[in-house]
């Protein structure tokens, strides 16, 4: 007689298991993780308006250019020149962006606490919108299943009445919160 591990677990208490729709899906770090991204974005704008528009265009061009070529120079000697070029374009390029996502890395930072303080003000906002959304989903399903239990028993003026019933649901049906899309 051969005698294995028990691959797969059984529950033998009828107990119901909770749905996928009963949970709020709200949650304080994905609101903070879109402020963050929101901020971070807006970080970036302000960084390249600064870069290009405050400062004149000959740091961005000429200065970010020469500390280009001396990049390219110390890391590359014996390269072509067509080479270099190039080389020294994508270190311009670098150093254009590190300068604007350090920006936006400092803008992101001084912005965190009202980040911090606006998530958790947002998915406490947004989860109560939502659990009395998913409990008024409950109702109304309860709702449709007991009218729907009478209907199966009823004469024609106990289903005359519960048509006129479902009419009224119909009308005062469960919206979907503003911010769902």
């Amino acid at each position: 007689m051969r005698i294995s591990a028990i691959n797969n677990s059984s529950s033998f208490t009828q107990q119901k298991q909770p749905s996928k729709n009963d949970n709020n899906p709200i949650s304080k770090s994905g609101e903070k993780a879109k402020l963050t991204k929101a901020a971070f974005i807006a970080g970036l704008g302000i960084g390249a308006k600064l870069l290009f528009e405050v400062m004149d265009g000959d740091f961005v061009v000429d200065t970010l250019g020469n500390k280009a070529g001396k990049i390219v120079d110390k890391q590359h000697r014996n390269v072509s020149k067509n080479k270099k070029t190039l080389l020294a374009i994508g270190a311009w390029a670098g150093l254009v962006a590190a300068f604007i996502g350090g920006f936006a890395l400092l803008y992101t930072l001084f912005k965190a606490p009202n980040i911090n303080y606006e998530g958790n003000v947002n998915a406490f906002k947004k989860g109560k919108d939502m659990d009395v959304y998913i409990k008024g989903n409950k109702v109304e399903k309860e709702l449709y299943t007991q009218m729907n239990e009478k209907a199966k028993t009823a004469n024609k003026e106990e289903k005359a009445k519960l048509k006129d019933q479902y009419m009224i649901m119909q009308k005062a049906k469960n919206r979907v919160p503003d911010f769902i899309k």
